[in-house]
């Protein structure tokens, strides 16, 4: 499966900012469970506790017990630029001519590596392999003078996909890039205002959410005042819409409309165009219940869990090596011999990337007694990389991008498979056809990404 991208959370005003944070990432651990990390204010002070593993790995009492304050900000973290280990995981802490600053971000910076270059040709030192800290540098190298301004001069500089979240002495600074890539919302509770990558996490801490905070917009909270401000120049939104197909929580509101019903419509639209003669409809689980659900209501015929996950391994797509993660799908799933033998099932998923996944799971159903095995995938083949921070893997490795689909049906060993085309997607999300970014499905790509990286200083931490 995919890797995921990041998730950020942000509190001002509620006196025990860490553990609402603490929560708020919680609720955003999907977005990334390779690191999570919570710097917290104190009158003017930045703390941060980092690590690598999930939230509640991360995070003991103890550990919550020493980031005292009202505000704070979080992060959980897979990588998409920049390998693994402590030194890449968010927020990063530095301090500047204004004093300290904490930086959390969810995205992939398509000229990161160009700028990184012109930066260290001018002197600068950087202390992991991340995107994120050039933002850092080009904030400390700005000639601007207020800290606002710096930040503005430095997010200008950048391309591709960001939803930066900034903590400082006196601020909490939300930023999203011009084209929208990546989700970020406002929200309160109480007298606190809060920022998050989804809806969820906000209604998850009880929350209320405010607006999403638009494409190109800086929100600026200090104290009990918010400024928005539109300093970038205003662009065509392109959200990513593979949010609605797998990545967002199901109970998340995304770029105005609702995920699960998406998915169910998905569902819908897939049985419309794509029936089968079959007795009994079984999901993927977790993210490909709301599509299946919507094609058995389609099509009349019931849905079953036929195939049962176990919450005790961590998702497939996080282990590495191919060996690791084949072993992966058998770990996590395994087929209800009574709801699947001597009957036609119909296997409703999300998505389908490599294959290899896919391939398992039929050889598991065909195993426990599945007399047909018809795959329907409620979004369109992917045959293209992500560039805006979701690590996908190369065009060559994409099932759909190697092989046409009868030479698919054959791979995965089906009696049939369809996908959901993309005007049926669109129509799904309520799309005009021109609000989502659609590359990984159409090779449209809104930001063409720099060229290849190039050799530069080594990492002062970890590996090189």
């Amino acid at each position: 499966m995919l890797r995921h991208h990041c998730g950020v959370f942000g509190v001002v005003g509620d006196p025990d900012a860490a553990h609402l944070t603490y929560l708020g990432l919680h609720a955003l651990q999907h977005r990334g469970q390779e690191g999570a990390g919570i710097v917290a204010r104190a009158d003017g002070a930045l703390r941060a506790h980092r690590g690598e593993g999930l939230v509640q790995e991360v995070f003991g009492e103890a550990a919550l017990s020493k980031l005292p304050g009202q505000a704070a900000l979080g992060h959980v973290r897979y990588a998409t630029a920049g390998g693994g280990g402590l030194e890449n995981v968010q927020p990063f802490l530095v301090r500047d001519r204004d004093g300290q600053v904490a930086v959390a971000h969810n995205g992939n910076l398509t000229n990161a590596d160009a700028l990184r270059a012109e930066l260290e040709a001018r002197g600068s030192l950087f202390a992991s392999s991340s995107d994120t800290e050039v933002v850092l540098h080009l904030l400390a190298t700005s000639e601007q003078k207020t800290f606002v301004n710096r930040l503005v001069d430095a997010l200008a500089h950048l391309e591709g996909a960001w939803s930066f979240v900034f903590l400082t002495g006196t601020h909490l600074v939300a930023a999203r890039d011009p084209l929208g890539f990546r989700p970020l919302v406002l929200g309160r509770r109480r007298d606190a205002w809060m920022v998050a990558s989804e809806t969820a996490a906000i209604e998850f801490v009880q929350g209320e959410v405010v607006r999403e905070i638009e494409p190109g917009e800086m929100v600026i909270i200090e104290g009990e005042s918010v400024e928005s401000l539109r300093p970038f120049p205003r662009r065509d939104r392109k959200a990513c819409i593979f949010e609605y197909v797998y990545f967002a929580r199901p109970d998340t509101q995304l770029f105005g409309r609702g995920v699960y019903g998406a998915r169910v419509r998905a569902g819908e639209i897939l049985a419309r165009d794509y029936p089968a003669r079959a007795d009994v409809v079984i999901p993927v689980p977790d993210s490909g219940v709301p599509a299946a659900l919507g094609y058995a209501r389609a099509s009349g015929l019931p849905y079953e869990v036929g195939l049962l996950r176990s919450h005790y391994v961590g998702r497939t797509f996080i282990e590495p090596g191919q060996r690791i993660r084949d072993f992966g799908v058998r770990l996590k799933l395994a087929p209800v011999r009574e709801v699947v033998a001597g009957r036609r099932v119909v296997v409703v998923d999300d998505s389908i990337v490599r294959g290899t996944t896919a391939q398992k799971i039929v050889r598991m159903l065909r195993a426990a007694g599945a007399a047909e095995v018809h795959l329907r995938v409620a979004s369109p083949p992917m045959t293209g990389p992500c560039f805006y921070g979701i690590d996908t893997p190369s065009g060559d490795e994409l099932l759909a991008h190697r092989l046409e689909l009868p030479r698919i049906r054959a791979f995965l060993d089906v009696e049939s498979v369809a996908y959901l085309s993309m005007e049926a997607l669109r129509e799904a999300v309520g799309d005009d056809g021109a609000r989502f970014c659609d590359a990984c499905f159409t090779g449209n790509y809104p930001v063409v990404p720099a060229g290849a990286p190039r050799t530069r200083q080594l990492p002062l931490f970890g590996e090189p």
